[in-house]
């Protein structure tokens, strides 16, 4: 599609509604929790019944109102308030028939899960069907250009990675990137540029994901500005990118999850 692949926005989706709401509404809601969670607004768009922020997420109205609750002092930000909860410990990736068809995703994903293994986090992932799940998220595939996650709630990760069939024309290592980029939303890390995506995005693709201080928080001792090609969480991915963790990816994953 383009060398700078999967910018990623966090979402909230409109089909995700507490029992005998109005989905207009609650989609209104889920809005308007953005905004005041410190997403400009130009950066929001609606599609599908979904609402997208900054290009790949989708996130639930219970994840929007957890941003609200912000502890105070938070002024930085790159991991989501909306974290896992430590009655996970094990998060299987089941992927459906069809995203199994397309062989580059499909090794992506073993590389994706591998990547998170080597780390020996206090949660581990697997590639399901398979016993012993605490949680669970469906690995699928959609025919549009962007690759899309959501943040946890609840305690629990983010239930889908949505994967471009896009990305099959591409190398691997690329789909290994962009598949542990979606997993690292759905365990609730954000950009490493959120604040200017034009570091790691082409022309258009710029701007800020929201940088009041709000719903998205800095992680001790990780770098406070971004590089290009600098972080498998940088908003966009290049061509030349490896699939493998940064030094600042480690740090992140190791102090949010490690034991």
């Amino acid at each position: 599609m383009f060398k700078q692949v999967a910018a990623f926005a966090l979402t909230c989706s409109a089909w995700l509604v507490g029992c005998g709401s109005d989905p207009q509404t609650e989609q209104e809601e889920v809005i308007s929790n953005l905004v005041e969670a410190g997403f400009p607004a130009n950066d929001i768009q609606v599609a599908d019944g979904a609402v997208y922020v900054g290009g790949d997420a989708r996130v639930s109205l219970a994840a929007s109102r957890e941003m609200l609750q912000v502890p105070q002092g938070s002024a930085e930000q790159y991991r989501s308030n909306n974290l896992v909860g430590a009655g996970v410990t094990k998060i299987c990736v089941n992927p459906t028939a069809l995203f199994n068809t397309y062989p580059a995703m499909s090794q992506g994903l073993d590389l994706a899960i591998d990547n998170y293994n080597q780390l020996g986090l206090r949660i581990s992932f697997a590639r399901g069907p398979t016993t012993g799940c605490t949680a669970n998220i469906i690995a699928k595939t959609n025919t549009g250009t962007n690759n899309y996650s959501e943040f946890p709630s609840g305690g629990l990760p983010s239930w889908i990675i949505d994967i471009s069939i896009g990305m099959s024309f591409y190398p691997l290592d690329l789909n290994e990137h962009i598949i542990t980029h979606e997993l690292g939303h759905a365990i609730g890390l954000r950009h490493s540029d959120y604040y200017d995506r034009s570091i790691s995005c082409p022309a258009g693709y710029g701007g800020s994901e929201g940088d009041e201080g709000v719903g998205v928080i800095h992680i001790p001792g990780t770098p406070t500005t971004a590089t290009y090609s600098g972080a498998i969480m940088n908003s966009c991915a290049n061509l030349d990118d490896t699939g493998e963790w940064s030094s600042s990816d480690i740090t992140a994953l190791n102090y949010l999850y490690g034991f």
